[in-house]
């Protein structure tokens, strides 16, 4: 009996699946360092190339949405969006940042503040912390989301406006029709490596996840740093994700997102009252500044003069991550933004959540810096 082609697709994606899980619990150490060696690889290879592509992302979305298109409904053109707008965009910020956000708020200020981002400047000074909050905006700005808006938008588009399947194999079926019969084999080899990219990304978003949980949780609660721990805390997050799939997405997904936003909103404006607030606010005004107005420089910044590998192990590794978690987010980016004009999609995507997330950085991260700094606090 002939297998179908997404049985074929799901069969060779779990056995390369399968595949590297039992490489990397039979031989960890060694499928660490082999990731590893592939990873500084193709950072120092293709550095460059990550850089013109995100950035390419944010200047077509940008043109794409002043444009005559930016009028085009993701959907029938009388249609309307399947959501208002607080969900929708509480929706986007649970699905692009969720914990990373809320671990790497404060860290990554703090470590940018110790290791500056470049070889002439002294960490823990007054400049650096500067330098600190605008390099945080930049890596959690609007080009992580370029990433995720241009394939939701594509997704979006297909599986809305023209009615087909919302798969990478439907998206580049104009360059696999090309193929003639080999165009069946090309969608397939597409739609695997599409799962199995969006499986790999998962399970990197939700290892830091366990591990920053369980960090926390040792910090607050002297709870034990360990595989159990991890266990028991890698199961509830299986319990709540299997809750709010059966729930579906109106109840479930879109009650939990609106949740999450609310706290997010009330823990910021609590630190913001009960903080430094004065400083803080000081903090987001020039660090919104330094990032405008240092956009290009750095979108476009490498070290091919120097040995400093910082942007190989910060940018860049962003975006060779959020491009390995794109098929994910931007499907089901795609999902929650059915009816809204190509307009709408592109600034609020790539507009909102990462405004929100430089409000996030700039409360926590410029408090902490601010204690630092000033109140001998010892974070750093």
């Amino acid at each position: 009996m002939a297998i179908a082609p997404r049985q074929r697709v799901f069969v060779a994606s779990t056995m390369i699946i399968v595949l590297l899980v039992a490489i990397g619990a039979i031989f960890p150490e060694q499928f660490s360092d082999a990731a590893s060696a592939a990873l500084s690889g193709v950072t120092h290879l293709f550095g460059w190339f990550y850089l013109f592509s995100v950035f390419g992302f944010v200047i077509f979305l940008l043109v794409l949405a002043f444009s005559k298109y930016g009028k085009i409904r993701l959907g029938p053109q009388e249609s309307k969006p399947s959501y208002d707008f607080f969900s929708w965009v509480s929706m986007l910020l649970a699905a692009g940042f969720g914990v990373g956000l809320v671990f790497y708020g404060m860290a990554e200020p703090m470590t940018h503040f110790m290791n500056t981002p470049f070889n002439d400047m002294e960490g823990g000074t007054p400049e650096a912390a500067r330098y600190a909050i605008q390099y945080s905006f930049f890596n959690w700005g609007v080009h992580q989301w370029a990433a995720f808006s241009v394939v939701g938008l594509i997704i979006a588009y297909t599986q809305f406006r023209k009615g087909q399947t919302g798969l990478v194999s439907t998206v580049m079926s104009p360059l696999t029709a090309k193929l003639g019969k080999g165009r069946v084999f090309a969608g397939g080899l597409l739609n695997t490596f599409a799962v199995v990219a969006t499986v790999m990304g998962v399970a990197t978003s939700i290892g830091l996840a366990v591990l920053q949980i369980n960090g926390g949780l040792h910090a607050v609660f002297g709870v034990a740093e360990g595989f159990m721990w991890q266990a028991i805390i890698l199961f509830a997050m299986f319990i709540c994700y299997m809750m709010s799939t059966v729930s579906g997405l109106d109840k479930g997904i879109k009650r939990l997102s609106n949740l999450n936003m609310v706290l997010c909103l009330g823990l910021m404006l609590y630190v913001l009252l009960t903080g430094p607030t004065v400083a803080i606010l000081e903090t987001i005004t020039v660090g919104m500044g330094d990032y405008l107005q240092n956009f290009l420089g750095m979108s476009l910044r490498i070290n091919p003069f120097t040995d400093n590998d910082w942007i190989s192990s910060w940018t860049v590794f962003y975006w060779a991550w959020v491009i390995a978690w794109s098929p994910f987010v931007g499907t089901f980016v795609a999902r929650v933004s059915r009816g809204r004009t190509i307009k709408e999609y592109v600034f609020g995507v790539l507009i909102v959540p990462p405004l929100l997330a430089c409000l996030w950085i700039g409360v926590f991260g410029g408090a902490a810096l601010h204690m630092d700094l000033y109140q001998d606090a010892g974070l750093a």
